[in-house]
């Protein structure tokens, strides 16, 4: 397993709880569910990240 740290959800998030928080990894990000972090989480690699962060600034799924 990665050695993740930081999780941390969106400042927007407030007090929900349905929502995903991000975790720093060596070689990129983990992503998880806050409804059930015992479900485990997936990585990324940089590159992939930072090509979902721009979509995400994009509007790509909207």
């Amino acid at each position: 397993m990665p050695d993740i740290s930081g999780w941390r959800k969106s400042s927007y998030s407030s007090q929900e709880t349905s929502c995903v928080e991000v975790g720093r990894v060596h070689s990129g990000a983990a992503v998880r569910d806050t409804k059930n972090r015992a479900a485990g989480y997936f990585t990324t690699t940089a590159q992939q990240w930072a090509v979902f962060i721009d979509a995400v600034k994009a509007n790509r799924f909207d």
